[in-house]
């Protein structure tokens, strides 16, 4: 039996599941953040990759 593009995303727009991803990420972050773990983060202005601790501070990669 073949699938379509309706059951592989169990009928889901793009958009919706962008959507949905967008905030599993953002609750992911928010979880790190109360449990004081650093968040994994990149600076475009930069181009490095760095992390975010819930105190605020940011520690760059050293490459």
């Amino acid at each position: 039996m073949e699938e379509n593009d309706l059951d592989i995303t169990c009928g889901m727009t793009d958009d919706e599941m962008t959507e949905r991803f967008i905030a599993a990420v953002r609750i992911a972050d928010e979880i790190k953040r109360i449990k004081g773990v650093p968040i994994a983060r990149y600076d475009k202005e930069q181009r490095k990759p760095y992390l975010e601790y819930p105190d605020g501070r940011k520690e760059y990669a050293v490459e």
